[in-house]
């Protein structure tokens, strides 16, 4: 997936989840920060970040905040950008053949991100973006979510029905060792993350290649169910 519009700037602060000040051209600006996590070890005030510039003259804010730098590591952290580049990799044999791909599909009382159907049969997959990091090593999730935790409940009961379920941890940066539940932040989605593994889930990870104003999965990445 490629961003049209990016600029560069300095992070501020971030008043609240949805909003933050970056310095661009100069000048402070309001930009709309597109990930409501956390993302506390990310926007730290001089972090060099990049925006995407609208063209909407009816917006409140002119930019959206896509990228991070942390350390020598660049960062998506629009948490839009994870379905559009599994989408992306689905569309181009990440899975091998697929059919009948089609987004936000219900089952039970799930919606996931995506369904299709492989070697005939028909599976779901849903799609989580992580931007957590420390010393090479990925973490997910960031804040407690019992919203995780119920996907991953309803893919096991997908599973126990004979569909294929998959859960796709797409990493939204590059070189990193292996990716591991957060016990410590959401113990219960670490739980729910090894009972669906053990009804038959197939757990993935990927890592992503990523610009100024590109994202693209480039490879797998080591799921470690026990945590750290």
């Amino acid at each position: 997936m490629r961003y049209a519009n990016m600029v560069p700037g300095t992070f501020l602060s971030r008043p609240n989840r949805f909003i933050a000040h970056v310095e661009i051209g100069g000048q402070a600006q309001v930009v709309h920060v597109k990930n409501t996590g956390r993302c506390r070890e990310l926007l730290v005030p001089g972090a060099p970040v990049w925006c995407q510039r609208s063209d909407n003259p009816a917006r409140k804010t002119q930019y959206d905040l896509i990228a991070v730098k942390k350390g020598d590591r660049l960062i998506n952290m629009d948490s839009q950008a994870p379905n559009i580049a599994a989408r992306e990799w689905l569309e181009g044999g990440g899975l091998g053949i697929i059919e009948n791909l089609r987004p936000e599909t219900v089952h039970g009382d799930s919606r996931f991100d995506f369904s299709f159907t492989r070697h005939g049969k028909p599976c779901f997959l849903e799609v989580k973006g992580v931007t957590l990091e420390e010393n090479g090593v990925c973490a997910f999730p960031d804040a407690p979510t019992e919203r995780g935790a119920k996907h991953l409940r309803g893919l096991a009961e997908a599973a126990r029905q004979g569909y294929g379920a998959y859960v796709l941890f797409v990493i939204q940066m590059e070189d990193v060792k292996y990716l591991h539940p957060n016990v410590r932040t959401d113990p219960n989605f670490g739980a729910a993350l090894r009972e669906a593994a053990g009804q038959g889930v197939q757990i993935l990870a990927v890592a992503c290649h990523v610009s100024e104003d590109t994202m693209e999965i480039s490879g797998s990445v080591p799921v470690h169910l026990e945590g750290e």
